[in-house]
């Protein structure tokens, strides 16, 4: 039906008679002619309608915006004053010898020329993909994605489909339940991740696999999660945790250099409780230049007894001299954040001269001399002009907060270089954590190896102190993926059983195929999983990964164009 795509033609096409298939973008009546711009999946041109080709001009006065179109005509150079630099054919036009309507179109309840309400976006999905900025971040996953097949095949990994269909374990999230018709009461449920089934590939000798594969998660959602999203998976036989973060990097490095002409050159690493400390997080932005400072003097503000039954801590913020002041205003705001914790006390200390020891504070905490404020001065290394919040309260709390504060003070003085890309490997994390009720959980998964520890210290060890062998990789502030070397020694696999109360003799057990499997010489292995979606949000500049997924959901999980989720009536 076409022989020329619109956005594709070019000066060198002038006097060539080409046929061409898309959408009305925009219609200009002029009386004697029209000007119409076409638009398809590759860009937009001009075309004159002259009203001597009177067949051709009565279809042209029928047209509205979105009417879907076929034309023939000949290519032409524009006059120098009807050249348009900001078009990418804006050097020519195409004048019109046949114009078929192929179909019309309702009145469009979006104006795709720009952002709309997201209701009416995701209704509407289909009309709000002709949006050139969303169909431009599909063509940008679609080049991700075939850029790391590539990559994973030259690596000697192989592409292999794990099921959807599959049995109900305990991975964290709730997860998506399928009926079985043939078996009354069971049930199948969507997979969370092909975790175990890509361990199982490992069992099976077949050394290197890779997936770009849909996971299902029944959460809470946010703007980089979604219900269903995409994973790259990968996983390795004889190999380390090395390997496995050395290839990933090349993966991450290769991405932004083809996507963004970015080079990344170094990836740190820090170890979580490090991170914690140091940015109050354990996905860091590093673009924001602002450290927490723990102070080794806790005990002048809350007594020695306080300070070991309530796990209290105390932290310093430096909000950098030489640039302007907060203003009364900004300090407010600070306040009002702060005070939603009532447990917490703190202090603004401005120096002015370090060497004459002048200073003003405000918010004075119970029983602080001037001797230790400018202790608390020396020890974070503070400059005059500075402003120094010291926030002082219990560990989880001071950790939240002062991630949050990080934030938001770095953002009201401007000084995170949004055009940087700051990437950061987490290593060394628990092997578990508790919830509000005391129950011990994988903080990962519990196939993740402990880290430099026996099977025998592995029996008699406070699981709280046990570290796993895993591994995230953070990107100014976003987690793209984690990972870990893998448990391969099913004793050590029953003793973490054990330890999550999932004891691999109970019947019960959903994990106990797995377990059996690892007794036939499992190999060591490791692997990762980065997220698609987030990686396409970030390397297409967006702020939502629903803005890289062609048909996301919304914030409840439902889908506005169809009404799923819908009551089954068939």
């Amino acid at each position: 039906m076409r022989t020329k795509y619109c956005g594709n033609i070019t000066i060198s096409d002038v006097n060539q008679t080409v046929t061409l298939c898309g959408w009305v973008d925009r219609k200009r009546n002029f009386g004697n002619f029209i000007f119409i711009d076409m638009r398809d999946c590759t860009g937009i041109i001009q075309i004159f309608v002259h009203s001597k080709n009177h067949d051709v001009f009565q279809n042209a006065l029928k047209l509205k915006n979105e009417f879907c179109i076929q034309v023939i005509g000949t290519v032409k150079k524009r006059t120098l004053k009807n050249q348009n630099i900001k078009l990418k054919t804006g050097l020519i036009e195409i004048t019109v010898s046949i114009l078929n309507i192929i179909n019309s179109s309702l009145a469009l309840p979006m104006d795709i020329n720009q952002k709309n309400d997201e209701h009416i976006r995701f209704k509407y999905r289909y009309l709000d993909l002709r949006r050139f900025d969303m169909f431009q971040n599909l063509k940008t996953r679609h080049k991700i994605t075939a850029y790391i097949r590539q990559f994973l095949n030259k690596n000697h990994f192989i592409n292999i489909e794990t099921p959807f269909l599959t049995k109900s374990t305990p991975e964290g999230a709730k997860e998506y339940l399928i009926s079985s018709r043939i078996h009354h009461n069971k049930y199948y449920a969507l997979p969370q991740s092909p975790q175990i089934f890509k361990q199982l590939c490992m069992i099976s000798g077949i050394d290197r696999y890779y997936q770009i594969v849909k996971c299902f998660r029944d959460e809470d959602l946010r703007s980089d999660r979604q219900p269903e999203f995409t994973q790259i998976d990968i996983e390795a036989a004889f190999i380390d945790d090395i390997y496995i973060k050395n290839i990933t990097e090349e993966i991450i490095k290769m991405l932004w250099k083809k996507i963004l002409n970015y080079s990344i050159i170094d990836i740190p690493t820090i170890k979580f409780y490090d991170a914690i400390n140091t940015y109050g997080s354990d996905k860091p932005d590093l673009r924001n230049p602002m450290k927490i400072y723990h102070l080794k003097k806790t005990n002048l503000i809350y007594n020695i007894h306080d300070f070991k039954q309530n796990n209290i801590i105390t932290i310093a913020l430096i909000i950098p001299m030489g640039i302007s002041k907060f203003t009364s205003n900004q300090i407010n705001n600070l306040n009002d954040i702060i005070n939603i914790y009532n447990s917490i006390q703190y202090i603004y200390i401005s120096i002015n001269n370090i060497h004459k020891k002048k200073y003003s504070i405000t918010n004075t905490i119970n029983n602080l001399k001037s001797q230790h404020i400018m202790e608390i001065i020396y020890e974070i290394n503070a400059n005059n002009g500075d402003i120094v919040l010291v926030l002082s309260g219990q560990k989880n709390i001071i950790n939240i907060l002062s991630n949050n504060l990080r934030h938001i003070i770095a953002k009201e003085l401007n000084i995170i270089n949004y055009n940087s890309w700051k990437p950061i490997w987490i290593t060394d994390f628990p092997m578990f954590k508790k919830d509000k009720n005391n129950i011990l959980s994988a903080t990962h998964h519990p196939f993740t190896s402990p880290k430099g520890i026996s099977i025998k210290k592995l029996k008699t060890t406070n699981p709280e102190s046990i570290i796993a062998n895993s591994y995230d990789l953070v990107i100014n502030g976003y987690e793209l993926g984690g990972g870990s070397v893998r448990i391969h020694h099913p004793e050590i696999q029953k003793i973490i059983f054990d330890i999550l109360n999932m004891s691999i003799t109970h019947k019960k057990n959903p994990f106990d195929f797995f377990v059996h499997a690892l007794q036939y010489g499992t190999p060591p292995h490791a692997g990762i999983a980065l997220g698609l979606d987030r990686i396409v949000m970030l390397l297409t500049k967006s702020h939502n990964i629903k803005d890289v997924i062609a048909f996301p959901k919304t914030n409840i999980a439902t889908c506005l164009m169809s009404g799923a989720p819908s009551k089954y009536t068939y």
